[in-house]
């Protein structure tokens, strides 16, 4: 009687132990593929990738020529921010440089270029008007808006990477640029013998350098690599008149009494 009783526990356990392995082994097979993070890449000055403070869904997926568009594609710029850029041109020997101070909210960007000593100001609402006057001069001339705020600063529109064949793309990855995370993309030289290259801000979804070369010789870079997402207030996009054309602070108390009113 007590073998049969002990036959019919070690049964039981076995096929307890059959049934776990059954449901585990279930369970293995239906498990999402691991996702591929990034090998570390080292820039020409040895920065590592600091991927533990990348966001979570650009971090999980690999960048190559193959993928970088989606990946840019999951980047979003801040609603609202402040830097400065600057913007050097080489031709032969010389080379000229511009200092852009940005600031933007929303649609509305405000931009004080200088250059050779003299301060260009521009305010641009996108889709509308611009703004523009010099130096400390009172006088304002506005029209349509021709050009975006990125062509206003004289920086690439890294988005159009998207538009690319990806055969166009020489090389993507992870790396970073003095500390900042960046997903780096290299075009394959143009008909006009133009490579450009991008590093574009994980963190921020803003471009934050780039440079063209032409057959070995560098025409342009850009850097603008410290962002401050502090919003900018009406005194950024206010007219030397006085004329207060948007207020930030303002829109936020419309839009937040549109929002309970719905």
């Amino acid at each position: 009687m007590k073998r049969k009783r002990f036959n019919f526990i070690t049964l039981a356990f076995f096929a307890l132990l059959l049934l776990v392995v059954f449901f585990l082994l279930r369970i293995a097979v239906h498990r999402p593929p691991a996702v591929t993070l990034p090998p570390e890449s080292e820039t020409e000055s040895g920065d590592s990738l600091a991927s533990d403070t990348q966001p979570e869904a650009i971090r999980r997926v690999e960048v190559t020529p193959d993928t970088v568009q989606r990946v840019i594609e999951r980047l979003a710029r801040p609603e609202s921010y402040r830097r400065t850029i600057t913007v050097v041109r080489y031709w032969g020997e010389s080379s000229g440089q511009s200092v852009v101070e940005t600031a933007t909210a929303g649609r509305w960007t405000r931009l004080d270029e200088t250059r050779d000593d003299q301060t260009r100001h521009v305010i641009t609402c996108a889709g509308g008007d611009s703004w523009v006057w010099y130096g400390d001069g009172r006088r304002v001339y506005t029209g349509a808006a021709a050009l975006s705020a990125d062509e206003e600063q004289s920086i690439l529109t890294y988005e159009d990477v998207l538009l690319l064949d990806p055969a166009e793309i020489a090389a993507a990855d992870y790396r970073a640029l003095e500390g900042v995370n960046c997903i780096y993309v290299e075009t394959v030289p143009d008909g006009g013998g133009y490579v450009t290259r991008c590093w574009v801000s994980v963190d921020t979804g803003l471009l934050a350098s780039a440079e063209r070369w032409q057959d070995g010789a560098l025409v342009y870079s850009m850097t603008g690599l410290s962002v401050n997402e502090t919003p900018p207030d009406a005194a950024a996009f206010t007219l030397p008149t006085g004329e207060v054309l948007y207020d930030p602070k303002e829109q936020k108390s419309e839009d937040k009494a549109s929002s309970l009113s719905s």
